[in-house]
């Protein structure tokens, strides 16, 4: 059984940083792509940043230049280091990852979130 399991969120100050990892746990054959989404009240969860399994990566504009996507594939990891983070990068955070399970079966798998909090 895969499990995805975020954590790294908190609450900082802006401008501060921030790391997220993102663990999948399981036996897993591979991973085709990482994403990490947020979401607030109220609102649609929005796509924050992405990388492929040949390390291709994708950000929103609104995090462009400030978040850096990454992934351990060894460890079936996968990061989102958050520097000069703004109020409005408050959310809960989503892991997602598009992978191949030891059945072969391909299959969408999410965390459980983890909360960011940025405020002065």
């Amino acid at each position: 059984q895969v499990q995805i399991v975020e954590s790294g969120g908190g609450s900082v100050q802006p401008g501060e940083s921030l790391r997220l990892s993102c663990t999948i746990y399981g036996t897993i054959v591979s991973i085709n792509q990482l994403n990490w989404y947020r979401q607030t009240p109220g609102e649609q969860r929005e796509k924050v940043a992405s990388i492929t399994a040949r390390g291709t990566t994708t950000y929103a504009d609104s995090v462009l230049g400030r978040f850096t996507i990454s992934r351990e594939w060894n460890r079936n990891a996968g990061y989102l280091q958050m520097d000069s983070l703004k109020p409005a990068d408050t959310a809960v955070y989503y892991c997602n990852a598009d992978l191949v399970d030891s059945l072969g079966i391909v299959g969408d798998y999410w965390g459980q979130g983890t909360q960011v909090f940025v405020s002065s």
